[in-house]
């Protein structure tokens, strides 16, 4: 920590002399360095004058910032800017921004795996309209029976394919199952009845 606050002390004139304004100049009085954690420099704002860590935030003084210590040390900067001067406070920061990653990476999987999900139904959906579409004689009772069989088998391939798992596709399927009982004027409860027949239950 003493190697990177000696940086900050050499680099920070250099910032005052690039940037105007009273809050920024209050600003990087306040600031202390806590930590170059690789490539992203941390400067600290005290809590009780958190207000003021807006102004280091501010694009343009940001950029200076980067700049010149990204000079000083010949390699290019990230400036982080958080509340609270200590190493523990950062720390915490890390752990909270873990957490959060790791929550969004959860929210991303599972919007994923419902959106797999209702694109798989949607196919399932679509193969049922076609294969209807292409029944020739559509009003005779033994065309529209075989279709029924075709479209249990279809529900089958899609249960394979994409077992329920959640609310979304449960009514995924359901809606594949309506769209069964309104082709083939089977009401839906006996669609799914027949559905689970089929597959032994």
């Amino acid at each position: 920590m003493a190697e990177v606050q000696a940086l900050w002390a050499e680099v920070m004139p250099q910032v005052r002399d690039a940037v105007t304004g009273v809050g920024v100049w209050s600003a990087l009085n306040k600031s202390q360095a806590v930590a170059l954690d690789e490539d992203t420099l941390v400067l600290g704002i005290p809590h009780d004058s958190s207000d003021l860590a807006g102004h280091l935030r501010m694009q343009q003084t940001k950029t200076i910032i980067e700049r010149l210590v990204g000079q000083h040390l010949k390699t290019r900067i990230q400036l982080r800017v958080i509340d609270g001067v200590s190493v523990s406070d950062w720390e915490q920061i890390k752990r909270r921004d873990a957490e959060a990653k790791r929550l969004q990476e959860v929210a991303l999987t599972k919007q994923r795996a419902e959106t797999a999900a209702r694109s798989s139904w949607d196919i399932v959906y679509e193969q049922i309209s076609r294969r209807y579409a292409a029944i020739e004689n559509k009003s005779l009772p033994q065309n529209r029976a075989e279709f029924f069989r075709e479209c249990l088998e279809i529900l089958v391939e899609g249960l394979e394919a994409v077992p329920i798992t959640d609310d979304l596709a449960e009514r995924n399927f359901a809606r594949c199952l309506e769209r069964v009982a309104n082709y083939t004027e089977v009401p839906s409860t006996l669609v799914a009845w027949h559905l689970n027949q089929r597959l032994g239950k």
